[in-house]
């Protein structure tokens, strides 16, 4: 096992290597590679100077021992990924579900039948291009910068972005990414590009690189304001779920809560969007912004019911 580990870490080796590195004689590790060969783990040699050994496909993990629960817990957690319409590592989720249900003992399997359709980490069904989600998951791991055409509102444009990470919500893939032609941060959503090329003509930016979805775009204070809202006890409910608002809500003692929810300008109407679903489960007390927005939706539906 710790010769597995060994090769994995490496991407070519020589016999002397292994030997310093385990204490052992050159003979002992030539024979180790020879048994860990017939046992599928595909070693060949490399011949003439310079040679030594490589992994001829895909690295192989070691044997792993899980007890249980573990087990139980990594098939439902592979099961849940059933639910998104695509996912940006093939089929990959699918032959490790097959192997953790196919190894557990039959008593195990059982349970775990009892389970399925009952509990479940369910997300609504989006259809995507798998071929645009893996070349999205290919740039992150690289890194590489993208060429994408994206529709939107204003209609289908091409843009070189270098994204900065992936993540799900919803039943969406959503991809924060720097976009060489607005020179700045935006999120993409991935159902929206139609094609997505890698593009080894333009260089990464460091600091975009360094970024994680963790990281929250700076603002600049003269770009932003803030979102104030009174919400009832139901409007406080539908936004608890959302990481928009969530981290900026107030609970009243009669239920009903408030938000002051910092924001960039430019979002204003994205936020209004997502606010206005809620009709009156939410007033809407600033910026003046905010209230002319919603005044000029409320506007425009009365021409539609006159």
């Amino acid at each position: 096992m710790q010769l597995i580990m060994m090769i994995n870490a490496r991407k070519s080796f020589t016999v002397q290597e292994l030997a310093d590195e385990f204490g052992l004689s050159k003979r002992t590790i030539a024979r180790d590679l020879d048994e860990l060969s017939s046992l599928g783990v595909p070693v060949y040699s490399v011949q003439g100077r310079g040679g030594g050994y490589r992994l001829l496909q895909e690295r192989l993990l070691p044997p792993i021992s899980f007890t249980e629960s573990e087990a139980v817990a990594l098939f439902f957690a592979c099961q849940s990924l059933d639910y998104l319409s695509t996912v940006p590592f093939g089929d990959g989720a699918t032959t490790a579900l097959h192997k953790f249900y196919h190894y557990l003992p039959a008593d195990a399997r059982e349970r775990i039948d009892r389970l399925k359709n009952k509990v479940m980490i369910w997300s609504p069904y989006r259809p995507m291009s798998t071929e645009v989600l893996n070349t999205m998951m290919q740039a992150i791991m690289i890194p590489s910068i993208v060429t994408v055409e994206y529709s939107s509102g204003n209609g289908v444009t091409t843009r070189d972005i270098q994204p900065i990470g992936l993540y799900a919500s919803s039943g969406y893939w959503y991809c924060p990414a720097y976009c060489f032609k607005r020179k700045e941060i935006r999120q993409f959503r991935v159902d929206r590009i139609r094609t997505a090329v890698l593009n080894a003509s333009i260089r990464c930016r460091e600091d975009v690189d360094q970024l994680s979805l963790l990281d929250k775009p700076v603002t600049d204070p003269s770009e932003g304001i803030v979102l104030r809202l009174s919400l009832t006890s139901e409007g406080l409910w539908h936004l608890e779920s959302n990481a928009r608002f969530a981290p900026y809500l107030q609970r009243g003692d009669d239920g009903s809560g408030s938000a002051d929810v910092p924001i960039a300008s430019k979002d204003l109407p994205f936020y209004m969007d997502l606010i206005w679903k809620l009709r009156e489960d939410v007033t809407v007390l600033g910026p003046k912004e905010a209230i002319q927005w919603m005044r000029g939706k409320i506007e425009a539906m009365g021409f539609l019911y006159p």
